[in-house]
């Protein structure tokens, strides 16, 4: 984590005092462990698998990824994550080999519509996607994010792993409107899904870190954090950078933080298909630099 901080220049925001506190993302995944790295941040909790009342991760994604996002490191403060203070809401949709139906991520969707005032739910982090672009039940969950983004929350979800082609953006991240987030430095072989999609769209909107992250383990008992690769841990290195910014500048509008995003962004050099707008760079979104 402290490397791909480094390279997004999370620091720089949290010396003057933005942490993401007061902001509540909710996270798509395999559920959450009760780590000590955000304990007494998870809002709420619910299981769409197994119906199960108590936090659980059976699988470890989406402890890893709220680690990225939330983390703040009691354990190692090196692994703290992009918003150390910021809440979570953890909606399980993935079994315990990481698979999910279609129809359990549009039902978390519609749960997260549903309690968002309750939670005060600014951000919706889907780090999953389906296999492949162009099934026709992908319909349904493109139309289902964009109805979260129509509503007014940020929705931040992976390019998928299905890269380097072209048209290898997964659903929902064909989306034209949520923000959809590519890995900058991903190793041989090139994971990270391409645009532009079926549809023209270009994607991704932009890319950060996400090979060899090191953040949360669901298994902390044993071993406090572990090493992931892929769009999934990418994904919340951004929408924890919105929640820094929303903690900041709380009045801003989904589409005014999605045209931050662009503006900001550094230039790779590299094509649009690969790396959307650019880099994220932390400082200049919140304008701290």
């Amino acid at each position: 984590m402290n490397r791909a901080k480094n390279i997004i220049h999370v620091e720089e925001v949290w010396r003057r005092g933005y942490t993401g506190r007061g902001i509540t993302a909710a996270v798509l995944d395999t559920g959450i462990c009760a780590h000590p790295d955000y304990a007494g941040r998870i809002a709420a909790f619910h299981d769409f698998i197994n119906d199960n009342q108590n936090l659980y991760d059976d699988y470890g994604h989406g402890t890893h990824v709220s680690g990225i996002l939330a983390g703040d490191g009691t354990i190692s403060e090196p692994y703290r994550g992009v918003a150390p203070d910021a809440n979570i809401v953890s909606l399980k949709i993935l079994d315990q080999n990481g698979n999910g139906k279609r129809g359990d991520v549009i039902r978390g969707i519609r749960w997260v519509l549903q309690n968002r005032d309750r939670y005060r739910i600014r951000i919706l982090n889907i780090s999953v996607g389906t296999v492949k672009e162009g099934d026709v039940r992908d319909e349904a969950l493109v139309r289902a994010v964009e109805e979260a983004w129509d509503a007014g929350i940020v929705v931040v979800v992976a390019a998928g792993n299905m890269g380097p082609m072209p048209q290898s953006i997964t659903a929902p991240g064909n989306s034209k409107k949520v923000i959809t987030v590519g890995s900058s430095d991903e190793s041989a072989p090139m994971y990270s899904g391409r645009g532009p999609t079926r549809n023209c769209v270009c994607k991704p909107d932009i890319v950060a870190p996400g090979s060899n992250i090191i953040s949360c383990s669901h298994t902390w008992k044993k071993n406090a954090y572990c090493r992931k690769s892929g769009t999934s841990m990418a994904t919340p290195m951004v929408y924890g950078a919105v929640a820094l910014l929303l903690s900041k500048e709380p009045w801003l509008t989904n589409v005014e933080v999605k045209m931050r995003l662009r503006e900001s962004a550094v230039d790779l050099g590299l094509e649009h298909s690969r790396q959307g707008w650019g880099l994220l760079d932390v400082g200049r979104f919140c304008r701290i630099t």
